[in-house]
């Protein structure tokens, strides 16, 4: 019988609780944009390319349509985008920033520095961490 590893030595949770510490840094930051850290992350997205059809931010942010729609509704409803039928699809739906979605970037740069301020790791350590991390994601999902 093998021994059940200690939870300290489990890289899941390490893994599992390193999110839940990056998000209770980031809580209190996004509060103050009225915005919950996916929203958040739908906006990055969107400001690196404003104008794409919920298929392509959902493998952008490697979310499922039945988690984004209700995410995308909520932030449409707060005035941050807008989805309309593509003209050229009507099965595609898209998705742009409209101007109080675009106005956000600029209040929300410095939620970067604000988070590489808190770090423990020199920045080449953090990049070979999301290196890793990213590694491990894409090899679980091919196994998987």
């Amino acid at each position: 019988m093998t021994q059940t590893p200690a939870l300290s030595q489990m890289i899941c949770f390490a893994l599992y609780s390193a999110n839940h510490a990056m998000q209770r840094v980031y809580a209190p930051l996004l509060s103050e944009l009225g915005l919950t850290y996916p929203q958040y992350l739908v906006l990055l997205s969107l400001w690196q390319d404003e104008d794409q059809t919920v298929g392509a931010l959902g493998r952008a942010l490697q979310l499922e349509s039945n988690t984004l729609t209700p995410l995308l509704k909520r932030m449409e409803v707060q005035g941050l985008v807008s989805r309309a039928r593509d003209s050229s699809d009507e099965r595609q739906v898209r998705v742009t920033l409209t101007e109080a979605g675009r106005g956000l970037q600029n209040r929300a740069e410095p939620l970067s520095a604000c988070i590489f301020d808190r770090r423990a790791l020199p920045m080449e350590q953090l990049a070979a961490l999301r290196d890793a991390v990213t590694a491990l994601r894409d090899q679980l999902r091919t196994d998987g």
